[in-house]
């Protein structure tokens, strides 16, 4: 595929971004060498080859999924300015 100055007007205008036709001469071959290494990238022959997210194998170390309210409820508790019960003591509000 080439690249010419047309088509990096119609990408500088799909994605909204102001070129003159001076930068747009100067992206184009660029643009072209990017998309030529694309193709060489597409006739790797990958047959046998997993797909894989990283070149390294990484496992993640998780933890048990344990709910706990934290053993901090007297400390979360101090800073309320009424508590009863254990709980946050809030005015009744009826209309």
């Amino acid at each position: 595929m080439s690249v010419d100055i047309a088509t990096v007007k119609k990408i500088a205008s799909l994605a909204r971004i102001a070129i003159t036709e001076e930068e747009a001469a100067r992206i184009a071959p660029e643009l072209d060498n990017i998309m030529g290494w694309i193709e060489q990238l597409g006739e790797v022959d990958v047959t046998g080859v997993e797909p894989m997210t990283a070149v390294i194998p990484n496992h993640l170390r998780l933890r048990d999924d344990v709910v706990t309210d934290g053993n901090v409820r007297e400390a979360v508790l101090s800073n309320a300015p009424q508590a009863e019960h254990g709980f946050f003591a809030v005015p009744k509000v009826i209309e």
